[in-house]
């Protein structure tokens, strides 16, 4: 027997088709093992020696394989074709080896790029050994991300609370965001002006033109800075009279982008698709893993972890032969295109991303994928086709007007196409247009002399745009340029840093949240060589190397730990006093802005002599003033805007904004912890565990405007909508942390062109029903220790398990039908569930012991207070 092991259960049920009766493919699921997540499962003093560990699930899930082992001839290590790939297939064969399930069994090493029957059956006749450079490279990188996890991120813990976390790569690409953020926050608008003019032509004919000279010099852009010298120079052009100077004609080809590498699909499918890098990634797993095409599973397209640009023979002249048929000779190239990439080391022997037969058309295909699928699909295709096109060619024309006394000149430019070439087909998105953007205009036909009559002349007044923040397309595109991570880790990265609340995406563009900006700033003063672009780069670059067998793997960890270790031992005497200072020198421009009055931002408006300074407290830093105690003034980081600068004045006390008719209470707005709320009442003070009705205020509320009747209609959410007629529940309608809302039981449908003030039974109704379609929502059975349903269902970003608050997400290779109740207990005390009754037990345990001595009540009182100094 032979057995044959690939990452996925999808993956393995296709390829066993594909290899019939004498091979079982079985499933790893992923990686099978990893570093226990705590300290000491790297140990630099002895080598860099690792202990690796098996989870419940994996090993219930490798018993299949173990099992299969017992009477096998032949193992076939199929993992992906990557180098984390390489690393499963190393981890399988390992835990084999050490359960001595290996003996008398040929193991060997396969990859295929794509997987269709040909694919699969040529990679089983060519098989190989694992590549055990691939395996050390992996080896350091993985102790690399770990020893800088678990060294720094205590370090920020400990000196900067309310931090979450801090990564190799992770922290490199933050300071990309916190940066792009300051360069626009100190960025001055220039004003300028533009003057165009319209001719009129010979033939009647009119022509716009841009004013490029005057008074016989060449414009800058800022040159015409304000509304008198654009009015002068109106005047100046309207004096002249005009003729052709020159007309400037050229033909241009403009040639087809190189297929898809890993990169360049997540980029462009953030322009033109809108998905996100670990969206695009997922949709592209579904495609290259199969589709069910009427009865037999199909790979639709190769490898989607690629860095090379170069494609087989095979795809190369099946594009040509399609685009032949379907565009016809001319847009054909005489010969085939290659590329070649210009990653320094790409994935060995890989493929650009490509469809695996160019003759499935996207249209014939929609019937069998899902919208998400289709659109992806039909990106890579075109691609795919596109780079096997003609080039296109284009008439650039250029047309320079001179006033008589050559003094003023003006010019005109457009472009017509003349042969459409590879766009007919496809046309690569932009990041960011600039300024010097050309539209294609067509010009009217012109000759040098010919004399032009003026028409209107116009000044337009601009000012100058800051570096837009960050798209997930461009900061992909920066990432890869500055050589930071790999492409295959960008989705991962873009996820965590959103995760940890460093970076928020507001309208596609990644903005720092005051969190990730004080992380970053504590690293550019305590650990900045950690977070320099070329060290990152360096050190990939290092683990490039590696893989190709020219560095030692251990080598490269000592040379880093060496000095990592003593840049952490450094921070040991570092106090928390010391850190603020430093970060609150650093972001001064960000927290304190100078106001319209000239007052000094840093005096604190309660009591007018203290100054305000960067703080820290139990949940993270805040704002606050240097009398504490006699003055208690404080605001957080990010102060709520009232839309014209002006802020409530809350810090004396409430509010009040009136009486509410039915209780006869005070409605009052004040302003708490997180944030600016409204209230009916206050506190009982006979009974203090009844709370008063509260409501905070949305982000698109402005506290400025806030009157009784507003409050009232805020504070009567929620609201009883009527019954779901499925479960005879109430359906509810309010506001919550993510904004307006229905629920009914456990389901919650957020409304975007609802008003929870006015939604309808029937439309809460409708919403609810499609939120249950969509997400396939199943109760799997009760926690034991949380004592409430664990629910399976489907995501923004795939299948989950929660109870209660918790929430655990499927790996990427598991599927819905795999789950069970086990399983997902098991997920979800990782996550933390179950965890109270253990608390309380250790709470209770700790109350039942004796007081300590005296001597070490002073000792602990000593150390409280060397804390507090800190």
């Amino acid at each position: 027997m032979n057995v044959v092991v690939v990452e996925s259960p999808a993956k393995a049920k296709t390829i066993n088709k594909y290899l019939g009766k004498d091979y079982i493919v079985l499933a790893s699921y992923g990686h099978i093992r990893d570093l226990p997540a705590k300290d000491g499962s790297v140990r630099p003093d002895e080598n860099f020696s690792m202990d690796w560990e098996m989870d419940a699930r994996s090993k219930k899930q490798f018993k299949d394989i173990t099992d299969a082992m017992k009477g096998a001839d032949k193992l076939y290590l199929a993992t992906d074709p990557d180098r984390e790939g390489e690393a499963i297939s190393w981890h399988v064969q390992e835990v084999l080896a050490n359960k001595r399930l290996l003996k008398g069994v040929d193991v060997k090493r396969i990859v295929f790029h794509e997987i269709t029957k040909q694919a699969v059956l040529d990679a089983v006749a060519s098989p190989r050994e694992v590549n055990q450079e691939l395996v050390e490279a992996y080896l350091a990188r993985r102790a690399l991300d770990y020893l800088v996890g678990f060294n720094l991120s205590p370090v920020l813990w400990r000196k900067l609370p309310g931090s979450r976390s801090a990564g190799r790569v992770q922290s490199v690409a933050l300071r990309l965001i916190c940066e792009r953020e300051a360069e626009i926050e100190a960025f001055k608008a220039d004003e300028y002006w533009t003057v165009d003019a319209k001719f009129t032509t010979p033939k009647r004919k009119t022509i716009a033109a841009n004013l490029t000279h005057l008074n016989g010099d060449k414009l800058a852009k800022l040159d015409i800075g304000n509304e008198a010298a654009a009015n002068k120079a109106v005047t100046t052009v309207e004096a002249g009279s005009y003729t052709v100077a020159d007309v400037e004609r050229k033909k241009t080809r403009r040639h087809p982008a190189p297929p898809f590498t890993t990169s360049t699909l997540q980029q462009e499918a953030s322009r033109k698709l809108g998905f996100g890098a670990k969206r695009t990634m997922q949709v592209a797993q579904k495609l290259y893993e199969g589709i069910n095409l009427g009865g037999e599973t199909v790979g639709l397209i190769t490898y989607m972890r690629t860095d090379a640009v170069n494609l087989s023979n095979e795809a190369i002249f099946g594009a040509r032969d399609l685009i032949k048929d379907q565009y016809g000779d001319k847009y054909v190239p005489e010969s085939p295109r290659t590329y070649k990439t210009k990653a320094k080391n790409a994935q060995e022997a890989h493929e650009a991303i490509r469809p695996t037969a160019v003759t499935r058309r996207p249209e014939e295909m929609a019937r069998y994928l899902d919208a998400d699928q289709l659109k992806l699909y039909s990106l890579i295709w075109k691609r795919t086709v596109a780079c096997q096109m003609e080039s296109a060619v284009l008439d650039q024309v250029g047309v320079v007007i001179q006033s008589a006394d050559k003094q003023t000149w003006l010019r005109a430019s457009g472009s017509v196409v003349v042969f459409d070439g590879f766009l007919t087909l496809y046309q690569e998105g932009r990041d960011d247009n600039g300024d010097d953007e050309k539209s294609d205009k067509i010009l009217p036909d012109v000759q040098t002399g010919d004399t032009l009559n003026l028409g209107p002349v116009n000044a337009d007044q601009h000012f100058t745009q800051p570096p837009p923040r960050y798209s997930e397309a461009s900061l992909v595109k920066k990432m890869e340029e500055l050589g930071i991570g790999r492409p295959s880790t960008y989705a991962s990265i873009i996820s965590v840093l959103q995760d940890r609340d460093y970076v928020r995406l507001d309208k596609k563009r990644f903005i720092p949240e005051d969190r990730g900006r004080l992380v970053t700033a504590f690293l550019e003063n305590f650990f900045e060589r950690y977070v320099q672009y070329d060290f990152t780069a360096n050190l990939e670059d290092q683990l490039d190397e590696i893989s190709n067998g020219a560095e030692d793997w251990q080598k490269v960890l000592r040379d880093f730990w060496a000095a990592f270790s003593a840049a952490v031992e450094d921070t040991k005497e570092l106090r928390v006093r010391d850190v603020l200072d430093a970060l609150d020198k650093d972001l001064e421009e960000h927290f304190f802005h100078e106001n319209e009055e000239g007052k000094d931002p840093r005096v604190c408006p309660t009591c007018g002599e203290g100054r305000l300074s960067l703080k820290l407290g139990k949940f993270g830093a805040f704002i606050g003033c240097s009398n504490y105690p006699d003055c208690r003034y404080t605001r957080p980081l990010i102060q709520e805007d009232s839309g014209d600068g002006a802020l409530p004045d809350l810090e004396a006390g409430p509010k009040e904004l009136g009486l509410d008719p039915e209780t006869g209470e005070m409605v009052t707005m004040r302003r708490g912890p997180y944030g600016i709320y409204v209230q009916i009442g206050d506190i009982d003070p006979e009974d203090k565990k009844k709370k008063p009705k509260r409501a905070s205020l949305t982000s698109d509320m402005n506290p400025a405007e806030m009157d009784l009747e507003k409050a009232l209609k805020l504070l009567s959410l929620p609201r009883n909508v009527g019954i779901f007629p499925d479960t005879g529940e109430m359906i509810k309608a309010g506001i919550g942390r993510f904004g307006p809302y229905v629920s009914v039981g456990k389901t919650f449908v957020s409304i975007k062109e609802d008003s929870p003030y006015t939604i309808g039974e029937n439309r809460a109704i409708d919403l609810i029903h499609e939120k249950m379609e969509k997400t396939q929502m199943v109760v799997l059975g009760q926690h034991p220790d949380e004592k409430k349903d664990i629910i399976l269902q489907n995501g923004r970003w795939g299948p989950f398990v929660k109870v209660g608050r918790i929430n655990a997400r499927l790996p990427k290779d598991m599927e819905r039908e795999d789950v069970t109740l086990e399983i997902a207990i098991e997920m979800l005390n990782k996550k933390g569930a179950g965890k109270k009754k253990a608390t309380k037990k250790k709470t209770a345990a700790k109350k039942t012991t004796k007081k300590a001595p005296a001597k070490k009540a002073a000792t602990k009182k000593t150390a409280k207070a060397d804390a507090a100094d800190e």
